[in-house]
């Protein structure tokens, strides 16, 4: 499984945090930066990862910024991408099985690398229930 990472300069350390993580775990990281906190824009790198997501380069991408609102905004503009702010347990659970989100966003300012850690696993091994949630998903997909 393939998934694609980025941040701007706000969300640096977690990034770096989680794409390690993802990498000890067997997972294969395409790095779409930044690479430093060095002061970047967000849209750039959101962008980068909601592409390699809708074009199958990646299967999920992760997201940081300070708040995280601005990746999940800056994603959810390419179409098929489906990115959600998670904050705790239950929202990267329900993320998957409701939402079929396909990004995953963080804020380094609120999140610990040992939440975000443990919130990007569950996003990663929770299905998507299907049923009266493709629906909606697909009335998404119309917009």
């Amino acid at each position: 499984m393939k998934i694609s990472v980025g941040s701007d300069h706000a969300g640096y350390k977690l990034k770096t945090a989680l794409a390690q993580h993802l990498r000890e775990g067997g997972r294969e990281v395409i790095d779409r930066g930044t690479d430093s906190e060095l002061s970047v824009d967000y849209p750039d790198f959101a962008h980068a990862v909601a592409e390699d997501v809708t074009t199958g380069k990646a299967s999920f991408g992760v997201l940081v910024c300070s708040s995280g609102i601005g990746v999940s905004i800056a994603a959810n503009k390419t179409p098929g991408v489906r990115a959600a702010l998670c904050v705790n347990d239950e929202i990267a659970t329900f993320s998957r099985s409701h939402n079929n989100a396909n990004v995953i966003c963080f804020g380094q300012k609120f999140t610990s690398a040992e939440d975000a850690t443990r919130w990007l696993d569950i996003f990663l091994t929770t299905a998507f229930e299907g049923g009266r949630h493709a629906r909606r998903i697909g009335k998404i997909e119309q917009l």
